[in-house]
């Protein structure tokens, strides 16, 4: 299977922000040009680096991403409220005249949700019931939800232009029982780059074959796939050692072990196509500042490597 690509927007400050539509624009513009089919936001309201909002980006750039498929990787319905997240997927999937992937996750930083006055403690729980909320209050489900912490009594309109609703995708790192809300609630699942591997991407595969969501009928989706194309070794170890690492509170060879496309544009085609081989159908890459340069280095350097892609 042909592997599609994304980027997702520069929305982290590494030294030499400039968040501006013009500028954003021209990112999509630039990432259009270069072949690639998805434009993706994260979400965090509070991070080590200075964060953009991602859905207010994804917003604003609706107009220069065109034809490409627009995606949340992803919203938090806990720390925003399933009404208010629902609200933003919904006006997404409007503005974009139904392009939108509404991709969805329980969060995975304290200080989101200490910003937003929810327990971290109680994230999963809700983010079971808000995922439910989604699919009443975006059309996907008619039987109301009545939850512990949530219930769909409340209306959201306009819902969508058209017949259709959003996909809704849901993010795991792998767990038995993340897999088995993917299997039972989502339209697709949200892989993480950064908390897996081929081999491990692989394996989740096959566990949501057997949970009956077969994986070539079922889509899947490799998001927040860090990339630096340097053929300097140091420059490399610098991405890791002094950008990633800090930023996620990850020890960098942890992170090296991930496959991450980090390194010279064979190193990082080698470990693209691992996870292609492994089963990957998508592949959202962030470029770890020079964003500019680094999305021509990718299609110029490291997808003539790449089979089929050339």
């Amino acid at each position: 299977m042909t592997v599609q690509f994304g980027v997702h927007l520069p929305l982290i400050d590494f030294g030499d922000a400039s968040w501006t539509v013009t500028r954003l624009s021209t990112y999509v513009r630039e990432a259009a040009a270069h072949g690639f089919q998805y434009v993706c936001a994260n979400d965090h309201l509070v991070f080590r680096r200075a964060w953009m909002d991602g859905p207010t980006a994804l917003a604003a750039v609706l107009q220069a991403a065109g034809n490409m498929t627009i995606a949340t990787t992803v919203a938090l319905p806990v720390v925003r409220g399933p009404a208010h997240t629902a609200k933003l997927l919904a006006a997404l999937h409007m503005l974009s005249d139904g392009r939108l992937v509404a991709g969805v996750g329980p969060g995975s930083s304290a200080a989101d949700f200490a910003a937003a006055g929810v327990p971290f403690s109680e994230r999963w729980r809700r983010f079971d019931e808000a995922v439910r909320v989604l699919r009443v209050l975006l059309g996907k489900d008619t039987a109301p939800f009545h939850g512990t912490f949530y219930s769909s009594d409340t209306t959201v309109e306009p819902l969508t232009a058209s017949a259709t609703t959003p996909p809704l995708w849901i993010s795991s790192w792998g767990s038995t029982a993340g897999i088995r809300r993917v299997a039972e609630l989502g339209d697709g699942w949200l892989a993480s780059a950064y908390n897996s591997t081929p081999d491990a991407f692989r394996h989740t595969l096959d566990r949501l074959d057997t949970a009956g969501r077969p994986a070539a009928a079922f889509p899947n989706a490799i998001a927040t796939t860090w990339l630096y194309v340097t053929d300097r070794p140091h420059a490399a170890d610098h991405v890791f050692d002094d950008v990633l690492a800090p930023m996620l509170n990850r020890p960098a060879d942890d992170l090296r072990a991930r496959g991450l496309p980090i390194g010279s544009a064979e190193q990082c085609a080698e470990r693209i196509s691992a996870y292609a081989q492994a089963g990957a159908q998508r592949i959202f890459l962030w470029p770890l500042g020079d964003e500019f340069e680094q999305l021509a280095a990718f299609r110029t350097q490291v997808m003539p490597l790449l089979p089929g892609t050339a």
